[in-house]
C-alpha cells in the first residue's frame, strides 16, 4: 500500500519525474503522458459518476476506477522483466474479459444502431461520453508508447480499448436504453 506523508517533492521544479521503477524520466515522457491521460480518464469517470443514478453501473465504474489506478501504475513502471524487489501491477487478460462480459451484459437490451450517435442526450449519457473520448485518448498515448517502447503489457491498450466500448453502451443505457439517442444527421444543415 502507498502511504504518502509529504504531497509535494520539489523534484518535478526542473520538469522532471520518476517512475514507479525510480528511473527519471521528462515530464514530456511519453510514458508519462500516457499514464497522465489514464489519470484524467479516472478523473472523467468520477466527474460521470456524479450523474449515474443506476447502481449496479456506478459499482461497474467504480471498479473501473479502481483498475485504471492499477492500469497508471502498470504504465508507469517499465516491464523490463527485471526484479524490483516487488511485483508491480500489471492489468491482465482477466481485467478485459470482466469488462467484454459487462459490455455483453449490458448492450444486449440495447437495440442495434442505424446510424451514428451523438455525444448527447442525458446529462449523465453526455458525461459517459466524454468520458469515453477521454479514455480513447489515452488509448492512443498508450499505442504511441507501445510504438516507441517495448517495455509495456500489452492488456494496457486491451483494456482503454474495450473500457471506451463499455462507456458507449453504458452512455446509450443512460439514454433510456438507446431510445434517446441522438443520432446524427449527415449534411443536416447545409
Amino acid at each position: 500500500m502507498v502511504r504518502l506523508t509529504k504531497i509535494y517533492t520539489k523534484t518535478g521544479d526542473q520538469g522532471r519525474t520518476r517512475l514507479g521503477d525510480m528511473s527519471e524520466v521528462d515530464k514530456t515522457d511519453i510514458r508519462v503522458e500516457a499514464y497522465g491521460t489514464v489519470d484524467e480518464a479516472n478523473a472523467v469517470i468520477g466527474v460521470a459518476r456524479r450523474a449515474v443514478a443506476d447502481e449496479a453501473v456506478d459499482a461497474l465504474l467504480a471498479r473501473v476506477q479502481n483498475e485504471l489506478f492499477d492500469l497508471g501504475a502498470d504504465l508507469c513502471v517499465p516491464d523490463t522483466g527485471a526484479d524490483l524487489g516487488y511485483e508491480p501491477l500489471r492489468v491482465t487478460s482477466r481485467q478485459v474479459e470482466a469488462l467484454e462480459a459487462a459490455i455483453d451484459k449490458w448492450n444486449a437490451n440495447l437495440d442495434p444502431l442505424d446510424s451514428f450517435i451523438l455525444p448527447a442526450g442525458s446529462e449523465t449519457s453526455a458525461r459517459l461520453h466524454l468520458a469515453r473520448t477521454v479514455c480513447r485518448r489515452a488509448e492512443r498515448r498508450t499505442v504511441a508508447l507501445q510504438q516507441v517502447d517495448d517495455r509495456l503489457n500489452s492488456e494496457t491498450v486491451r483494456y482503454l480499448n474495450r473500457l471506451s466500448d463499455l462507456l458507449f453502451v453504458l452512455a446509450r443505457i443512460a439514454n433510456d436504453e438507446g431510445r434517446a439517442d441522438v443520432k446524427w444527421v449527415p449534411g443536416k444543415d447545409r
